[in-house]
C-alpha cells in the first residue's frame, strides 16, 4: 500500500487552472503547485505570467479573453508549447451576475453561458483528446451549490452551473475508458476578497445562518478538494460532483 502522501503528490504532472490569477483559482493553482504540479494560469489579468512566476520560477501564464473561442484556442496553443503537455485541466473563470429573471438582460445572460459554460467546454476540447491519447487526464470543473438549489437572482449563475454539471457527467462518460477523469465541485460562497465584499453586513449573516457549518468556505478548501480530485488518491472518481457547502444543500 502506497503512503496518502506519495497518491497525492503531483509530481511531474502539468497543471491549467482558468481564472487562476486571483481568488479560488489563484488558490488551487498555489496548492497544485505546493502537491509538485507545473502550473499555467490562464486569466484576463494583464499581470498573469508575474503572478504565475511568483509561484516558482518554473509555472507560466497565459492572458486571454475566455468569451472568445478564437482567443482560447490560441491560449491553449501557446499552454501547448510551454508546459508540452497538459495533465490536468481546473476550469474555474467564472462570473455571476445577479439579477431576477424578469429584470436580467439578454447580454448578462449570454455573457454568463460564454465564461461559465462554453469556455470550459473550449477549453476541455482543445485538451481533453490529448489527455485520452497519452492515456491520463485530469479534468475539474467548478460548478456551485447554485446548480443544485434554487437561489434567489441566480437565474443564469444557476442554468449555467447546472449546465457544468451535465457536462462534467458526458466528458466523464466518453473519456472515463481513455484514462481521462472528469468531476466538478460545488462550492457554497467562498470567502475571497470579492467574496467578503459581496457577503458582508446582514444579507451574508443571514445567508451564513442557513449553513450547518455556521460559516463559509475558505479558498484553500476548494483547492484541497482539487488537489484530492486530480491525485492518483481519487483515481476511481469520475462523473461526480463534490460538494464542498458545509451542508447547505442537504436542508
Amino acid at each position: 500500500m502506497k503512503p496518502f502522501s506519495e497518491l497525492l503528490s503531483l509530481a511531474g504532472r502539468t497543471a491549467v487552472v482558468t481564472g487562476g490569477a486571483s481568488g479560488i483559482g489563484l488558490a488551487i493553482a498555489q496548492r497544485l503547485a505546493g502537491q509538485g504540479a507545473v502550473v499555467c494560469l490562464v486569466d484576463r489579468n494583464e499581470k498573469v505570467a508575474e503572478i504565475a512566476v511568483g509561484l516558482g520560477s518554473q509555472h507560466c501564464g497565459v492572458h486571454t479573453d475566455v468569451t472568445d473561442e478564437a482567443a482560447i484556442a490560441t491560449a491553449c496553443s501557446t499552454i501547448l508549447s510551454q508546459l508540452g503537455h497538459v495533465d490536468i485541466l481546473v476550469n474555474n473563470a467564472g462570473i455571476a451576475l445577479i439579477a431576477s429573471a424578469a429584470e436580467l438582460e439578454t447580454s448578462a445572460w449570454d455573457l454568463t453561458m460564454a465564461i461559465n459554460l462554453r469556455a470550459p467546454f473550449l477549453f476541455a476540447r482543445a485538451l481533453g483528446p490529448a489527455m485520452c491519447k497519452k492515456g491520463f487526464g485530469r479534468i475539474v470543473n467548478i460548478a456551485s451549490q447554485a446548480a443544485l438549489v434554487a437561489l434567489d437572482k441566480h437565474a443564469a449563475y444557476g442554468a449555467s452551473k447546472a449546465g457544468i454539471l451535465g457536462l462534467t457527467k458526458v466528458l466523464a462518460f466518453e473519456w472515463g475508458p481513455s484514462g481521462v477523469t472528469v468531476n466538478a465541485i460545488s462550492p457554497t460562497v467562498v470567502e475571497t476578497e470579492l467574496g467578503k465584499q459581496v457577503w458582508s453586513g446582514p444579507v451574508g449573516d443571514a445567508f451564513r445562518a442557513q449553513v450547518p457549518t455556521g460559516r463559509f468556505a475558505q479558498p484553500d478548501e476548494i483547492a484541497c478538494a482539487v488537489a484530492y480530485l486530480v491525485s492518483n488518491a481519487a483515481a476511481m472518481v469520475n462523473g461526480e460532483n463534490l460538494v464542498v457547502d458545509g451542508g447547505y444543500t442537504i436542508r
